[in-house]
């Protein structure tokens, strides 16, 4: 698959038979980076459980390449308080052999247009500092960072920051 071949990614709605490609994308960030703060791999059940709890309301995407899956996004309740209902977090993880080359505007420009049309107010965006892929991913499509939590995390030997982005969606007041 060439580069150029990006041009035809699909993105579309996550189904069930995605999960385990969406686990080993997941899992190869878990073992190799700060892109997610677990530290033991997922296994195929536990992220059938998170997909389960998502539903139409906070939506599960995947990108697709000549029939292969080589991105994921979702969004995700930023907190289980009623008081947040309308601000979500996102999560957006490509396959390695994919980065750096669209897949992830592409399924973050998606991410975005679904949170508008579920009229949801705020996504944020919770980074590891060392991660400036995804803040230059997420500056491009308008997040602006709102903040810096010091030391937060600790994996791979070390004290890590997390850095926060927020993008306004609707300006709606909310029900």
């Amino acid at each position: 698959m060439g580069i150029g071949d990006l041009d035809r990614c699909v993105i579309r709605d996550a189904s069930e038979e995605d999960l385990p490609v969406i686990v080993k994308i997941y899992n190869h960030y878990v073992e190799t980076s700060t892109a997610t703060f677990d530290e033991e791999p997922q296994s195929l059940e536990q992220r059938r459980e998170w997909f389960r709890r998502h539903g139409d309301r906070y939506p599960v995407l995947v990108a697709e390449l000549n029939g292969v899956v080589v991105g994921w996004a979702a969004i995700s309740p930023f907190s289980d308080r009623p008081a947040y209902r309308l601000t979500v977090e996102d999560s957006v993880y490509v396959h390695s052999e994919f980065t750096g080359r669209g897949v992830g505007s592409q399924l973050l420009q998606e991410l975005i247009a679904r949170a508008r049309r579920l009229d949801y107010h705020r996504i944020v965006a919770r980074i590891a500092e060392e991660n400036e892929g995804s803040v230059r991913l997420h500056r491009r499509f308008g997040f602006k960072e709102v903040g810096t939590m010091e030391e937060v995390g600790y994996k791979f030997g070390h004290w890590l920051n997390v850095t926060i982005m927020m993008l306004p969606l609707n300006q709606s007041s909310g029900s």
